[in-house]
């Protein structure tokens, strides 16, 4: 199983993040290689709220389903993948601080064929990839009024 967890503070007030970290249509502001995230349920968002995602991974377009099965406001956001390459999951915990809201995106996977022998190429990518989300996440909802 392999673990990735990274986080930052964002300067904005809890519910103003957890609410804009949730919306998964604005996941394509900041997760690179995103090409379109959806939600495929009914509003609101909450636990069930089903999404597909489109992502770009060496030159391949890639498409995860997944369901949310976790959401306690404004605390924490889980999902876990229903058809992806491979078993994932994963979400955002958030802690209000003194400058704001601490966000910890996490997610758990265990790659097996192609993608476990692709598993040297996956983790560097992620920690290239996590830090830069969280840096362009901070940016996007520091940046709106």
């Amino acid at each position: 199983m392999e673990h990735l967890e990274e986080s930052i503070v964002i300067d904005r007030p809890i519910e103003d993040v957890f609410a804009t970290v949730t919306d998964v249509g604005n996941h394509k502001h900041w997760t690179p290689d995103m090409i379109e995230a959806r939600i495929t349920s009914e509003p609101p968002i909450g636990v069930g709220t089903r999404y597909i995602y489109d992502t770009r991974f060496l030159g391949k377009r890639l498409q995860t389903a997944g369901e949310v099965d976790l959401f306690e406001r404004p605390y924490s956001y889980h999902w876990t993948a229903t058809s992806s390459p491979f078993p994932l999951s994963g979400g955002f915990t958030f802690e209000r601080v003194a400058n704001g809201t601490r966000v910890t995106q996490y997610s758990d996977s265990e790659p097996g064929g192609f993608f476990r022998l692709a598993m040297p190429i996956l983790r560097r990518n992620a920690a290239k990839t996590y830090p830069e989300t969280l840096r362009r996440m901070k940016a996007y909802i520091e940046g709106i009024s």
